[in-house]
Order: C-alpha cells, then sequence, then structure tokens
C-alpha cells in the first residue's frame, strides 16, 4: 500500500495545479447536484422488528388519523392565584385571546379548554389545541409569531401562558458550532506547528472534503433513509477526522524535510507513511460506522452511512489535495521553529537519542502508570451501570423555553404521566360476549400498579377492536413506567387465556422502550463485529498478537468511563448546567451504540498513528524501550495535537440546540479526552514498556499467512535508499574525474 501512496503522492505534487484545480471541480459538480437535487430526509422512518410495531400498524389500520392533518401547537394556560379556568371572565379573556390566533389564514380550527375538556382537576390549568391547515414543518414564522404576541399580552395581564406542539418548532441557530471547532482548530494546528500558513493547511482540506462529503449525504437522502441529523453528525466527523488526517501529512513531511528530502521527495515520502496510516485509521472509522446497520434500524444506519461517506471524503482529500497543497508551499511549511508542545516529547536528554521528557517520564514507571491509568478511568465508568435509556423531551430544555415552561405547566396540572401515555388495544372476536371481556380487562388495567387513570374503552369500526388509553402515574423515563409496560406484556397471555382478549401496548412512550431495547439487544452483536474485524486489520498492521489486544482492551476502559462520565452528568445531574445541560434526564438511547462504532475508529486512529512509530523503530533496532521512546518522541507531540483539536470540533457542536448532535458532541468530546491522553498517551505506552519484546511476538506460521500492508512505508524507504547507495559511487567518480582534470 505504501508504494501506491508514495506514487500517487508524488504524482499529486508534480501534478498539483491540475489536482487543486481538479479538486475545485469536484467540489463544484458536488455542489451543483446536490442543491439541484436537494434533500429528501425523512424523520419519520419505519422501525421493524419492534413489540410495538404490530399493535402500531393495527391502530393505524382501526383508527386511522385524517388525511389532512396538520401541524398543531398547543396553548397552556394557567390561571392568576384566586381564579379559575371555569369562571366567566377567564372563559371570556380565554375566548378573546383565541379569536386573535383565529385570524391567521394557516389556522384550520382551534380547539378550547373547554371544547377538549382539558380542564385540570383543580380548575387552575387547561390547554387550548391549534390546527393548521398545513404540516407541522411548514407552519410560517408569521403565523408562530401571532400565537407568540398573544401569550405574551396573557402574561402581561397575569397569566401564566406557554406554547408546545409538532407546529412550534423553535428557531435553532446553525452555523456557528463548526465555525467554533475550527477557529479553536486553528489555534491549536498553529501553536503546533508555530506558523499561521502552515496551521491553515489542514482546515483547508478538512473543508474541501466536508464540503464533497456533505453534498454526498445530502443526494444520498433520496435513495435511502436518513433523518435531518446524520447531516449533523456526519458534519461533526469529516471535519474532526479531516483535520487530523491532514495534520499526520503535514507532520511527516516537515520531519522528511528536516532529514534532507527535496520537497517533492518528501511530500512523497509523507504520503506513503502517514498517508498509508490515514488509510487504515480511516477504515478503521468507516468499519465501525458501517457496522452500525446490525442493530437494523434505518435511522441510525442512515447515520452510519452518512458519517462514513464524510470520512471517506477525508482520507481521499488527505492523500491527494494535501500533497499538491504541500508542493505549492514547499519550504514555506518547513521545520524552522518547534512550539514547547512538541519540545516535551520531542526534547533529548545526553543518554539517549530517542529520549524526550515524557517519553522518560512513562517509561521510567510504568507499573504506576498503569494502575493510576486504570483505577481512574474504572472510578470514572462506575455510574454507568445505572445508565437509564430514552429520547429527551422538553423536560431536558432549559426554563427560557416557553416549551419547557409549557411541560412543567401540564405536569402540574395532570401529572408526569400525561407525558408518557400508552395505547392499549384489546382485540375479540366480535362476539355477544365481547363487552363483558372487555369490561374485565378494563378491571384488570385499574388493578395494576403505577396506574394513573384508565379510559373507558372506544371500540373500532370492525368491532373487534377496542382502545383503551391507560396515563401511569410516572413520567416517560421513569423505570416504573417501563416496568408496567412489561408487566402489561407479561400478563397478557393469561389475559387472552382468561377471557378471550388479545392486548397489545403501542404508543410513542411504548415505542421509545422498544426501541431503547432493541439497541440495548444489538450493542453486544456490533461490538463483537467490530472489535473481530478490527482485531484482525490490527494483527495485519502490527504483526503481534498482543498489540491488538492492549488496543481493545484500553478501548474498553476509556469507553466504560465515557460511558459512566455521560450518567453522571446528562443522568445524575451533576455539572450539568456546566456542559449545557439543564434538568438530569435520559441517556439518548441510541448514543451508547454510535459511541462505540465512532470512538472505537476514533481510538485506533491514534493507536495506529502511535504504534506505526513505535514498531518502525523496532524493526530497525531490535530495542523495545527505545521503540516506546521513538514512538513517544515522533508522535506523542502531533497525537496529542490531534486530539485536542478532536476534543474541541466535538464541543463546538455541543453549542447546538438540537438534544441529539450537543449529546453525541459531549459523549465524543470526552471519549476522545479519556482515550488520548489517558489511554494512549499513558496507559498504551507504558504497557507497551512492561511487555518489552514480548509485544511483537507473532508465530512465525501466522506472519507467513498474514498479507503485509506495510503502513510503515519500509518497502520505500528501503528504495530510496537503496538509489542514495548507487547514486554515491557514481557521484564520486565524477568528483574524482574532475580533481583529476584539474
Amino acid at each position: 500500500m505504501a508504494k501506491y501512496l508514495y506514487r500517487l503522492g508524488l504524482w499529486s505534487v508534480k501534478n498539483r495545479i491540475k489536482v487543486m484545480l481538479g479538486g475545485l471541480l469536484v467540489v463544484l459538480i458536488a455542489a451543483g447536484m446536490a442543491l439541484s437535487i436537494g434533500p429528501a430526509f425523512n424523520e419519520a422512518s419505519s422501525i421493524p422488528g419492534l413489540k410495538s410495531q404490530e399493535a402500531l400498524e393495527l391502530l393505524g389500520k382501526e383508527f386511522p388519523s385524517p388525511q389532512e392533518y396538520g401541524g398543531q401547537i398547543q396553548m397552556v394556560f394557567k390561571a392568576p392565584d384566586q381564579e379559575k379556568l371555569s369562571s366567566e371572565l377567564a372563559q371570556q379573556f380565554i375566548s378573546n385571546n383565541l379569536k386573535e390566533v383565529a385570524k391567521d389564514k394557516q389556522v384550520k380550527s382551534i380547539a378550547n379548554p373547554y371544547e377538549n375538556n382539558s380542564l385540570s382537576p383543580d380548575g387552575k390549568i387547561g390547554y387550548a389545541t391549534i390546527t393548521y391547515n398545513v404540516s407541522a414543518d411548514e407552519v410560517s414564522d408569521e403565523s408562530k409569531d401571532i400565537v407568540n404576541h398573544v401569550v405574551e399580552s396573557m402574561r402581561d395581564a397575569g397569566w401564566k401562558a406557554e406554547l408546545t406542539g409538532s407546529g412550534y418548532v423553535p428557531k435553532v441557530t446553525g452555523g456557528s458550532t463548526e465555525g467554533i471547532g475550527i477557529i479553536i482548530a486553528f489555534i491549536i494546528l498553529s501553536i503546533t506547528f508555530a506558523s499561521f500558513l502552515t496551521g491553515i493547511l489542514p482546515i483547508v482540506t478538512a473543508i474541501i472534503g466536508l464540503v464533497v462529503g456533505l453534498m454526498s449525504v445530502l443526494l444520498g437522502s433520496n435513495v435511502m433513509d436518513m433523518g435531518s441529523s446524520s447531516l449533523s453528525m456526519a458534519a461533526m466527523l469529516g471535519l474532526a477526522v479531516g483535520i487530523d488526517y491532514a495534520l499526520f501529512i503535514v507532520s511527516r513531511y516537515r520531519q522528511e524535510l528536516a532529514r534532507g528530502y527535496a520537497v517533492n521527495e518528501a511530500a512523497a515520502i509523507a504520503n506513503a507513511t502517514a498517508g498509508s496510516s490515514v488509510v487504515f485509521a480511516g477504515v478503521t472509522v468507516i468499519i465501525g460506522l458501517a457496522g452500525l446497520a446490525v442493530a437494523q434500524l434505518p435511522f441510525l444506519t442512515g447515520m452510519g452511512i452518512a458519517g462514513a461517506i464524510c470520512v471517506l471524503t477525508a482520507v481521499l482529500t488527505a492523500i491527494t489535495i494535501m500533497p499538491a497543497l504541500l508542493g505549492l508551499l514547499g519550504e514555506r511549511v518547513g521545520p524552522k521553529r518547534q512550539n514547547r508542545l512538541f519540545k516535551v516529547f520531542s526534547r533529548k536528554s545526553k543518554s539517549e537519542g530517542n529520549d524526550s521528557l515524557w517519553g522518560r517520564f512513562v517509561t521510567g514507571r510504568p507499573w504506576a502508570i498503569v494502575i493510576v491509568g486504570v483505577v481512574m478511568l474504572s472510578v470514572l465508568a462506575i455510574p454507568f451501570f445505572h445508565i437509564n435509556l430514552g429520547m429527551p423531551d422538553d423536560a431536558q430544555k432549559s426554563t427560557e423555553k416557553t416549551e419547557r415552561r409549557a411541560y412543567d405547566l401540564l405536569s402540574e396540572g395532570y401529572g408526569e404521566g400525561y407525558h408518557s401515555p400508552l395505547v392499549i388495544l384489546a382485540t375479540t372476536d366480535g362476539g355477544n360476549e365481547s363487552a363483558e371481556n372487555l369490561a374485565k380487562v378494563y378491571e384488570w388495567l385499574n388493578t395494576l400498579p403505577n396506574i394513573g387513570t384508565v379510559a373507558p374503552a372506544i371500540p373500532g369500526p370492525s368491532g373487534k377492536v377496542a382502545l383503551i388509553s391507560v396515563v401511569p402515574s410516572t413520567g416517560a423515563h421513569d423505570i416504573k413506567t417501563k416496568e408496567l409496560v412489561q408487566m402489561i406484556r407479561d400478563q397478557a397471555p393469561d389475559i387472552q387465556k382468561q377471557n378471550d382478549v388479545e392486548v397489545l401496548v403501542t404508543g410513542s412512550t411504548a415505542v421509545g422502550i422498544d426501541i431503547s431495547q432493541k439497541l440495548n439487544d444489538a450493542l453486544p452483536k456490533f461490538a463483537i463485529v467490530i472489535v473481530g474485524l478490527a482485531l484482525l486489520l490490527l494483527m495485519v498492521v502490527f504483526r503481534s498478537l498482543l498489540v491488538p489486544i492492549k488496543a481493545v482492551l484500553g478501548f474498553v476502559l476509556s469507553l466504560a468511563a465515557t460511558l459512566g462520565f455521560i450518567v453522571y452528568v446528562v443522568q445524575d445531574g451533576h455539572m450539568g448546567n456546566l456542559f449545557g445541560f439543564h434538568a438530569p434526564g435520559p441517556i439518548l438511547n441510541f448514543l451508547p451504540i454510535i459511541v462505540v462504532g465512532i470512538l472505537f475508529g476514533l481510538a485506533m486512529d491514534y493507536e495506529v498513528f502511535l504504534l506505526s512509530r513505535m514498531r518502525e523503530e523496532y524493526k530497525h533496532t531490535g530495542n523495545a524501550r527505545r521503540a516506546v521512546l521513538a514512538g513517544i518522541k515522533h508522535s506523542g507531540g502531533v497525537v496529542t495535537a490531534a486530539g485536542l483539536i478532536m476534543v474541541s470540533v466535538f464541543l463546538g457542536f455541543m453549542l447546538s440546540e438540537e438534544a441529539i448532535v450537543k449529546s453525541i458532541g459531549f459523549a465524543l468530546a470526552f471519549g476522545i479526552l479519556f482515550d488520548t491522553f489517558v489511554v494512549r498517551m499513558m496507559i498504551v505506552p507504558a504497557f507497551m514498556t512492561i511487555l518489552g519484546k514480548s509485544a511483537w511476538y507473532l508465530p512465525k506460521w501466522l506472519d507467513r499467512i498474514l498479507p503485509n500492508l506495510d503502513i510503515e512505508g519500509e518497502s520505500v524507504m528501503e528504495e530510496l535508499e537503496n538509489k542514495k547507495k548507487a547514486v554515491r559511487p557514481m557521484l564520486r567518480a565524477v568528483a574524482d574525474e574532475r580533481t583529476t582534470g584539474l
């Protein structure tokens, strides 16, 4: 692989103008196609295999929604002290304000609190349902401004009035998250290379790859199920890995210039060596993302494919565009200065050429480093054992948001269970005893624990299916609500035998519980697939048995610490305000599987970049400790810079108001933080020191079977050295002839 990348790099640097113009043309074509066709994101894709799916399909057939059902906004009221909504004065006040809303041409109908029977038991709280003649995402800003103006006037009159519902989608500010990440990355790169010009190179190539990748995702949304959040996650990943991959190639290029190679040769060597690591690292990330399809959830598969597309374009851009850019700038990005970060990893001691401050510290006390690192990550992992999965809702938003205040008013008026309704479908044979049997089911439901209210059964048109609405006494994310759903399902077979009534549970709450369970079931299979493939790839790359096992165990540690810290902050509510989480809530149900897939790939990135330099040194010297020191010296600074860039990019996405993007950004930021600075820069070199030469052991029979990928570029460097040796006698002969002639 290194030879092919060497030739590609040499061709790219020699044809740099053509490559740059070609890259610009690809960007323009991709953007033109994507913008002309447009995206087709699907936010409501079906989810096969759920326990509630059968009931959901039956519900759609027996109780179909109106064909022209539009977006809705709930206007939630609370009367002032000493007043109730049932008073004539309150009724007139509400009626006058709703008349203002009715003037909007987009409004189809309004059901006031007296028509929809929404008065709370104490008569203080109720809501009006405003239905529009357009879908929820098409409710105009002007319509939202009207309802906002009405609730403001009600507040001025001493009432509490808030808004929520599918039609009230708050304006989400976009663009700033990516911009903040890029600015921080530029600062880190400029400090790393002690040059503003060099610092901007990785950002340029990352943006080129990101634009092509995102345009490809937009096109891909037309042929497969993808949610709009797929685009945000793809942008997050594409930007982070794009900068990192370019960073490694630039860093190696500067090292080769320092060794005396010319610009073209240095760029080609960097592409052969660091570029090989980039390709392998990118493949590892893509495997992790593509493995999300194991969960068999269309929206999750779409996320994985979108991310994989952006990672692929980041790899291709790094190994084609970057050599051309290096050829254009030449010596201007050379290693003229070195910053303090690199000095920590590369400063030499008097005794050993590969020694450095950090290398000497880690290899001098390896057992202590390993024990401290493992204990620290293990402690962080403890909260993971009481993780509670779910989907975030308005309860996790800031109290400055009207949707959160509406949520709190509804909870105050009708209890927490208002937000976690269950739909029970009872199927009978339609015979004479059906009504009596349904009555027994109704009585049975009322005897279950954690039941708030059970509405009378509503018969369907067929006469064989009845709908029973159940409101638990606890919220959607409470473990007692999940236990209630499971209890109904566990007892349903007995009820069918006794009363000849089949009982099915569905509704948004039950669907959310089923999705979480499906993801939990898929996680072990997913982990086995990607870890197995990664073990095989790492074994091929490093020609070792212990190095791949150590890499995977290190990942398990960082993953456990990451998930534990997420639970501690997001679910348990500790330090939540510091990170923008306004209230404790469940962990996003697909976050663990997303984190496993993405974090595994990114963790293996740094493992490859760090260990490839160690193996390169070990093959030349046979000295295991010297190999560890060389890996830290040559790759420690750049891995640290890359980790900081990754963390800054993901932290930037935490500023998003979209709960899914915020949660993923938070998890990946701290996952990379733990993995880079505790596992890869502390535990890995310390453990490699302890293992010594045994770290690189591979049975001869296995060595013969495994293909040789040569990501260190050893074959390329040997050819270059042979060329030098062949040229030297010729140069000496020419010099001798000149001397004789004189």
